[in-house]
């Protein structure tokens, strides 16, 4: 690693001057292998990319190294004319420059001595929570090698914990409540078979040999129960002993170590968006009473004759409005999903290849997850405690995770092969959440919402994501208290209690992704307003969408700039042959 950093500035200087794309490509191509490299992303090329042996060095060493090697990078970069680009390499600079600026923010403030939040764990994405589509025995060598160095790597994130907290960063300690079940979980397991980890050799290739299969799986049970089981046992003895009770108990982000320029860092990682905690909240007030003018008119349109705050409590507590087992929620999602299908091509001239699963959230993880949650090649629906899921949200949740949101945009991304892959492959949460909360808005024009309740939980849905302009400005910047947050959702969406509590304890100890949502969607919704206002009869839907999911994943500005072209060109698509 520290071969390719040392090698990379020398190469740039040898570049000729005036070859500004050539130079930039140099750059990000170094980088980018350099990063997989560093980070112990899988191997190898397109679909041929292989899991690493390794698990990432997370160590002080390997932090320094990333910082001397990113901040190298970012002179590099800075040396380089955007203006001087081609157009294709102008959106790749913009993009790649801001993965830059958010990674060296990250190795600035020290963020990975806080591992963990209580959305997200260093432990629960090495769990094996999800199926690993393992394809060969080198696969599966490579997967025992990683376990294998499960002791080295959970005694490094326990040393950087250990330095978090004794600077104070960590987690809002009110948000780690409860959270050591997932480690629980695996540090008293006494068979292999209970893991998460077991997962891949559930079912193995039929191209693996009978008896390589057996031996593989009798490595596995070992170094599961010797190697991994008891890591997770120091892990969980540190996290209940140590960790959670010196955790930091202020909740705002601005009161951590270096916290009003930490919180902007973070409101410029995730809105990708100048923009002020003051101005953030101010959008966020507008935003949710525009949304409760629209809420109480479904409301009134069903006829109910009490105030607001008794809608609310129906919502939360007739019986009609809930699956009464996990498989009707799954099927729900399902047929929502297929009836999107049949309406995509009126809104859509390209769809994706690739298709999706809808599969329940793990037992481990779900009473602290999120409703649904959806990505390339899966949707996961949260079965658990249904009286907290209500069906009349549900078309809202799945039109956001599965299609023609996130399971449906992350994977055309994919597919830009012209892209780099730092691009196609990278996420940007202003985006990829914007597009999937307009997704929520898009189905109200599509016919999505079959009953004035189903509008309504769209409407919550909104409102939700307004609501944590507020919330999320309000504890960072404003210092609320978590009953502030709270009562807020209570009084302004029909989310369940049990479900608010959560999403307040992500806001908390995530600061400022809650505001990638509603700005990212307002961003889009307002250039297709433009565009629609500029096009008049010309404008087409169809083209419109597609443009915007050609860019892949891109800052917010990268959106204007689209629309600024897609009105040049009068409102042709990427794809005029599907218009």
């Amino acid at each position: 690693m520290r071969r390719v950093a040392l090698l990379l500035l020398p190469l740039l200087i040898a570049a000729a001057p005036a070859d500004w794309n050539a130079r930039f490509k140099d750059v990000y191509t170094a980088e980018y292998r350099w990063r997989l490299n560093s980070f112990a992303e899988p191997e190898g090329e397109g679909q041929d990319r292989i899991m690493s042996p390794h698990l990432a060095d997370v160590s002080p060493a390997a932090q320094a190294l990333r910082t001397a090697m990113w901040t190298q990078v970012e002179a590099q970069l800075a040396a380089i004319p955007r203006d001087a680009l081609s157009p294709d390499n102008q959106i790749n600079y913009a993009v790649y420059k801001g993965q830059i600026d958010a990674l060296l923010a990250g190795q600035r403030f020290m963020e990975w001595q806080k591992p963990a939040n209580s959305d997200s764990s260093f432990w629960g994405d090495l769990a094996g929570l999800d199926e690993k589509p393992l394809r060969s025995e080198q696969e599966y060598r490579n997967y025992l090698s990683e376990l294998s160095e499960v002791p080295r790597y959970f005694a490094q994130q326990i040393a950087n914990m250990k330095a978090g907290e004794a600077r104070g960063f960590t987690p809002p300690q009110v948000t780690l409540e409860g959270r050591d079940q997932s480690i629980a979980m695996i540090a008293n397991a006494k068979s292999a078979e209970e893991t998460g980890f077991w997962a891949p050799f559930k079912t193995m290739p039929n191209t693996i040999p009978a008896a390589r299969q057996a031996q593989l799986r009798a490595e596995a049970r070992t170094a599961i129960l010797a190697t991994v089981v008891p890591s997770y046992a120091k892990l969980l003895t540190y996290w209940r002993d140590d960790y959670v009770p010196h955790a930091n108990p202020v909740l705002a982000a601005e009161k951590q170590p270096d916290g009003v320029a930490y919180y902007k860092s973070k409101i410029a990682e995730f809105t990708t968006l100048d923009l002020t905690p003051d101005q953030i909240h101010a959008i966020g007030l507008h935003e949710v009473a525009s949304i409760h003018a629209e809420m109480l008119a479904v409301m009134r349109q069903v006829g109910f004759k009490g105030e607001f705050p008794a809608f609310l409590t129906f919502l939360r507590s007739d019986p009609r409005f809930y699956a009464k087992t996990p498989d009707e929620l799954l099927k729900d999602a399902a047929w929502t999903a297929k009836r999107f299908d049949a309406k995509s091509s009126t809104w859509f001239g390209h769809l994706p290849r690739k298709r999706f699963a809808i599969v329940p959230v793990p037992p481990a993880i779900a009473p602290f997850y999120t409703s649904g949650r959806g990505g390339d090649g899966v949707y996961l629906v949260n079965t658990y405690d249904l009286p907290s899921r209500p069906l009349y949200q549900f078309t809202a949740l799945t039109l956001h995770e599965s299609a023609p949101g996130h399971a449906f945009q992350i994977p055309l991304a994919a597919e830009h092969k012209d892209q780099p892959e730092f691009r196609s492959s990278g996420y940007i949460s202003a985006y990829g959440e914007g597009w999937a909360l307009y997704c929520e808005r898009l189905g109200d024009e599509m016919g999505m919402y079959e009953t004035p309740y189903d509008r309504f939980g769209m409407l919550s849905y909104q409102m939700w994501r307004a609501a944590r302009l507020v919330v999320d400005t309000g504890i960072h910047h404003d210092g609320w208290t978590r009953a502030q947050a709270i009562a807020f959702l209570h009084d302004n969406t029909a989310l369940s209690d049990h479900e608010i509590a959560n999403e307040v304890d992500r806001y908390i100890s995530w600061p400022g992704q809650a505001l990638s949502y509603y700005l990212g969607e307002k961003t889009i919704r307002d250039n297709r307003a433009r565009a629609e206002t500029a096009l008049g009869a010309r404008f087409n839907i169809r083209a419109f969408h597609d443009a915007v999911l050609a860019l892949g994943s891109v800052p917010m500005s990268e959106v204007d700039r689209m629309t600024d072209r897609f009105i040049a060109s009068g409102g042709k698509g990427p794809y005029p042959d599907e218009e």
